[in-house]
């Protein structure tokens, strides 16, 4: 069992919302806390985003909550009713002021919540909450995952020793415009609101932000940091290093799990003007459905990487991309514009069908450098997505 930061507790169970597996969660502190969060930029935000931007302004807060497999999203004047209503019971249950509750809702659009069920279940959460593992929230917060998502660190404190817990839900509709999945990361590392606010934001941009399975932005995006301070101060810059591990390996995770996916792609880009450059061309490559379904093929075809970086073009920088300067790797092994006869082609097409792919691209203009990730894609995909809401 892996056990939350102290000074969280935790409830999960199931509302009735799908099946008999849980589809809440809540997990709460003694009083506010500390607490930073990023949201969707998707202009059919659901009321659990624009309910919870309002509550988190001033960066603090008590509880955090899930409820899968309804998004509650174009809903109208009902929808947001209810969300209202989800963060009321849960303030009173927990002992909290409302606007001291984070909602996340995540599942099917345009459905509104069974609210009889949902506020019925509400009113029978324990007090003071339950749990102290991380592991059943993890599972109750998954809608088409595989499997839970859980990763942990830990760093020196004043009082010995702080962790930081993340848990995180997403395998399809990704493509961030902030952090494309619901995440929750919990520490009990003593920071204030600025400094956690700021360093959040600095590694959602390096891990979530880099992440794709198949371009596409949810609605519900939401990515939660909450810090209790039960274990003590530590190094800032050794807080966001662990946070960083915490959530590249999140990352990874999600894009392992990707719906139908057998491969993890991993695209490194430098030698770019500067980071945005290479993470608009290594965003390019991991997109591209060629490259996704070469991939899934074990074909090594080159061709496809240069094609997703040819046609970056939309930014002036991007026109000092010259093809004679590029390289392109597949793992280690130079495909372009080394010239690899089919013998050595053929060789590669067993690293191409692994479960973990990387693809170099040096660009040779400048110092820039980012590293992105996705999966392949299948007919898996293809079948689950028409077939998802049925």
């Amino acid at each position: 069992m892996t056990d939350l930061p102290a000074g969280f507790r935790s409830y999960v169970t199931n509302l009735g919302i799908k099946d008999e597996t849980d589809d809440f969660v809540v997990i709460a502190c003694d009083a506010a806390v500390p607490t930073a969060a990023v949201f969707t930029q998707s202009r059919f935000a659901g009321p659990s985003v624009t309910l919870s931007r309002r509550h988190i302004a001033n960066g603090m807060a008590q509880a955090v909550v899930v409820i899968s497999k309804n998004a509650n999203v174009a809903t109208g004047q009902p929808g947001i009713d209810d969300a209202g209503t989800v963060t009321h019971i849960v303030a009173e249950r927990v002992g909290c002021d409302p606007t001291d509750v984070v909602l996340t809702s995540t599942g099917v659009i345009g459905r509104r919540y069974p609210i009889d069920r949902v506020t019925a279940g509400l009113g029978s959460i324990p007090q003071p909450l339950p749990g102290t593992d991380a592991d059943g929230p993890a599972r109750a917060m998954m809608t088409t995952d595989t499997v839970p998502k859980l990763a942990t660190a830990s760093i020196p404190s004043t009082s010995g020793e702080a962790r930081i817990i993340g848990m995180a839900k997403g395998v399809g509709m990704i493509e961030p415009d902030m952090a494309t999945h619901i995440s929750m990361l919990f520490t009990d590392a003593a920071i204030n609101s600025a400094d956690l606010d700021a360093i959040f934001r600095r590694v959602v941009d390096r891990t979530f932000n880099c992440v794709s399975i198949d371009t596409d932005t949810s609605t519900s995006d939401s990515s939660i940091v909450m810090a209790s301070g039960a274990a003590g101060a530590v190094d800032l810059a050794a807080f966001e290093t662990a946070l960083f591990d915490v959530a590249v390996d999140l990352t990874k995770q999600i894009a392992r799990d990707g719906e139908g996916a057998n491969s993890l792609i991993e695209v490194v880009v430098d030698g770019a003007v500067d980071t945005a450059q290479a993470k608009r061309v290594a965003k390019a490559v991991v997109n591209s459905p060629l490259v996704k379904t070469a991939v899934h093929g074990g074909d090594p075809n080159w061709g496809r990487v240069a094609m997703a970086i040819g046609k970056c073009s939309e930014q002036p920088e991007d026109r000092r991309i010259n093809q004679d300067a590029v390289v392109i790797r597949f793992g280690s092994d130079e495909v372009y514009p080394r010239q690899l006869d089919d013998a050595a082609l053929a060789e590669l097409s067993s690293y191409m069908s692994g479960d973990h792919v990387v693809i170099h691209v040096s660009l040779g203009i400048g110092a820039g450098s980012a590293t992105v990730w996705g999966c392949d894609l299948s007919d898996t995909y293809v079948r689950f997505n028409a077939d998802y809401t049925t």
